[in-house]
């Protein structure tokens, strides 16, 4: 049976499209003070040889890649990615840089602030921790909202598996990473000194404050570290 051709009307136009068309961006000029730093940020801005290397680019030449902002409830924006780019900018006495600014939840913007930052180098281990803990708990809230059904437990993996496939590791590894928020101040600083190895500093974050306060003491008094022990002769 031949198939039935549809007559076009004559003089009739064919009806728009209806998928909208992506929002473009604008790039604009914002005073520094207008720039406010992420909530919780988890990566230090280092006064380091980086950094003035950074600065001295900026002086000559500007910012060429514009930093990430939304705007803020209390006035002004929130930094989603541009920490260093906007200290550099201080360093070299401006009073502006280009922004980027976007309309978006929280939760998108730390995803967003997370994965900018981990391309980084000289990432230290308590930071690595903090940023992943940060965007599993943003992955996991998006994911209550929109599939409120799902046990708790369930959720939990899926976003920490999430994190894992984004950073190019295991899931167990983001778990163990996440697992260093639990140390003491103390300890932190101590895995970041390359002091304690990671291994190690995985099982202790299991200990209970206490116990871990008692570790210090006992570090302190024999000199001696979990990846490291130095016996007198």
């Amino acid at each position: 049976m031949p198939e039935k051709t549809v007559q076009k009307e004559p003089g009739k136009k064919p009806a728009p499209s209806k998928k909208p068309k992506p929002q473009q961006e604008v790039v604009v000029q914002i005073s520094l003070s207008e720039l406010h730093p992420f909530p919780d940020h988890p990566f230090q801005v280092r006064e380091d040889a980086s950094m003035q290397e950074t600065a001295e680019s900026v002086k000559e030449y500007g910012v060429l890649v514009p930093a990430l902002a939304r705007p803020r409830e209390d006035g002004g924006y929130e930094l989603i990615a541009g920490h260093r780019r906007k200290h550099a900018c201080e360093l070299a006495g401006l009073a502006t840089m280009p922004v980027i600014v976007r309309d978006i939840d929280r939760d998108a913007a730390t995803i967003i602030m997370v994965d900018s930052n981990l391309q980084r180098e000289n990432i230290l281990p308590s930071e690595r921790a903090k940023a992943y803990k940060m965007k599993m708990e943003a992955i996991k809230r998006q994911g209550a909202r929109t599939d409120l059904t799902s046990p708790k437990i369930s959720a939990k993996f899926r976003s920490d598996d999430e994190v894992g496939q984004d950073a190019g590791v295991s899931g167990d590894t983001i778990r163990n990473y996440i697992a260093l928020t639990q140390l003491v101040p103390e300890l932190q600083q101590m895995v970041d000194e390359k002091k304690i190895a990671l291994s190690p500093a995985y099982q202790i974050a299991a200990l209970t404050p206490k116990e871990q306060g008692l570790l210090l003491e006992t570090i302190d008094s024999e000199q001696a570290t979990p990846r490291s022990r130095r016996h007198s002769g």
